[in-house]
């Protein structure tokens, strides 16, 4: 085993929230070198015969809104670096100016032996491939639609291979691009899976079996989460996939049953389906169960309108593999009790996922865990049961399953470790969207969530169903198209959440939620001019509640 190397800051796991937290750390270094040379009148460099940059300042220093006797001077640290003092406290250690930072990843593969690089899920199996196909899909939407336009094209099939080929080398131009931020920001890079041996040593084991010891003053765990198999369904490991492997297939999965409600769900059976491959989504209960429900069942309306098949109330019981390598899925119908079958290329699970905890030894470092759902958990903080051990993103129980909330954690953490800051995260209010066909964004709270928490008699909601204008030309169905306002019901009425069921829905629900997260009330949005014609317009248009009873469907332009 190789000899212990120490580190102020050792993130486990190498995916958007680990990785933002160990490059935000050296961030700091620039940032501050930056507002020093902002606060100077003039600034000049020398080499040190030493080697080291030497710092000085050929006029005297005066900090930016000092008064003229808050005078600095440089002073020489044995780090090399000159440190400027000053009463305001601008006296930066050397340790904040660059803490020594590891990065401990390693994926291991998934049951049908898919292995990728840097970056987490959303770089290899989640974000990014899956609105690439997404988009992908909707190309084949609006080459049915150039016709009405006056576009002569034909309408070809479309090639699996070739998206393939194009998604897969984008994503692994982003693995090769946070090697080389890691480098840069001088953080080192581990390919080893960890676990840990004491509160503040962490074993790492790499693919060949090599031990190496690091130990640290803070550690933080962001190693996300993996697919979860339903174990107790015959065949299921043997013979399904999840999005693990999705992503990185060279060839079509052809037709395809995809099993579970999840966002994860309706998002690869949606692409599938736009991509012309013959799709079946098998929802035990409820789809979409964290989201608003009408949402939902708009959402699951209009795949299926629109060729995916839906089987509702269905659970699936065994998977078997026939001589043609073709899979017979059987699965009964909860509600009568009838099973029935049927026989696909793939099998999909998106049942949900579970955290990557279980290697980590967790109880010899006493980090806490919720026993039933595995995740670590934590306070305001970020702090794990032990107060110098973290946990951010998906492994971390009570938080957003998204990556830009584990990134802004991530990053938060580093800032506060280093000093920079006290600002907590802030959960509430976080904007998404689900990249189904017709696709779903969302900030703040569901319409049950609201009425649920200050009563049906205290919550308005405004709604709108509409026509995207470039729907019209092809006449494209827009039965689902809606939008529609949670607010409280007492003037100046504030927004509790914003729901919005149409194209770019992730644009019009991120543009809305800076509003939303600053307090915006439904007085202030209707008074904003829209933009015309637009299918955020929409929101500005808000006027009919549901409470009036009135046609809440959009006539005119």
């Amino acid at each position: 085993m190789d000899g212990r190397q120490c580190y102020d800051l050792l993130v486990i796991g190498g995916g958007s929230g680990g990785l933002a937290c160990a490059k935000e750390d050296h961030a700091a270094f620039y940032e501050i070198l930056s507002q020093w040379t902002r606060a100077a009148s003039i600034l000049t460099f020398r080499a040190s015969p030493t080697g080291p940059v030497m710092w000085r300042s050929s006029v005297l220093l005066r900090v930016s809104g000092a008064s003229p006797s808050h005078t600095a001077a440089w002073t020489r640290r044995p780090s090399h670096l000159w440190l400027l003092h000053s009463p305001m406290d601008w006296v930066v250690s050397s340790a904040q100016l660059g803490k020594k930072v590891a990065v401990l990843d390693y994926v291991e593969p998934s049951p049908r032996g898919t292995r990728w690089g840097l970056g987490g899920t959303c770089v290899n199996v989640g974000c990014i491939p899956k609105k690439l196909m997404h988009q992908a899909a909707l190309l084949g939407g609006m080459i049915r639609d150039a016709p009405h336009y006056g576009w002569r094209v034909a309408q070809a099939p479309h090639d699996w291979a070739t998206m393939a080929d194009a998604v897969q080398n984008h994503v692994k131009s982003l693995n090769w691009g946070h090697r080389v931020q890691l480098q840069d920001r001088k953080v080192k890079y581990f390919n080893v899976k960890a676990s840990f041996v004491d509160t503040h040593t962490v074993c790492g084991v790499s693919k060949g079996g090599e031990e190496t010891l690091l130990s640290a003053e803070h550690i933080v765990i962001a190693t996300g989460g993996r697919p979860r198999y339903p174990t107790h369904v015959e065949g299921a490991l043997e013979y399904g996939i999840t999005s693990d492997d999705l992503f990185w297939l060279k060839e079509s999965p052809g037709k395809t049953l995809v099993v579970g409600a999840s966002y994860v769900a309706l998002e690869c059976a949606g692409f599938l389906t736009g991509l012309g491959l013959d799709t079946t989504v098998m929802i035990r209960s409820v789809p979409l169960r964290a989201f608003d429900q009408q949402m939902a069942l708009l959402v699951t309306e209009h795949m299926a309108g629109h060729g995916t098949r839906v089987l509702r109330g269905c659970a699936p019981e065994r998977v078997e593999k026939l001589p043609g390598q073709q899979l017979r899925v059987t699965w009964v119908d909860l509600a009568s009790d009838r099973k029935d079958a049927g026989t696909f290329d793939t099998v999909l699970w998106a049942i949900g996922r579970v955290p990557e905890t279980a290697s980590l030894n967790l109880e010899k470092a006493g980090v806490r865990t919720n026993p039933v759902t595995g995740k670590i958990l934590v306070d305001a903080q970020e702090a794990t049961s032990i107060p110098h051990i973290y946990a951010i993103g998906d492994v971390a129980e009570g938080r957003p399953e998204l990556t830009p909330t584990a990134i802004m954690a991530g990053r938060l953490l580093a800032q506060r470790l280093s000093g920079r800051t006290s600002d907590l995260m802030d959960y509430s209010s976080v904007p998404t969207t689900v990249f189904t066909p017709l696709e779903y964004g969302c900030v703040g709270l569901s319409e049950e969530a609201a009425v649920a928490r200050h009563g049906e008699e205290h919550v308005e909601v405004y709604h709108a169903f509409y026509k995207p204008l470039e729907f019209t030309v092809p006449q494209r169905d827009a039965s689902q198209c809606y939008v529609k306002m949670v607010c409280l019901r007492e003037p100046p009425q504030l927004v509790l959440g914003l729901h919005f069921l149409g194209p770019n829905a992730g644009e019009v629900t991120q543009g809305f939620a800076l509003g939303i997260k600053c307090g915006a009330s439904f007085q202030q949005v209707i008074r904003t001019v829209g933009i015309h014609p637009t299918c955020a317009e929409e929101v500005a248009k808000l006027r009919i509640s549901k409470r009036s009873g009135l046609d809440p469907t959009v006539t005119g332009c």
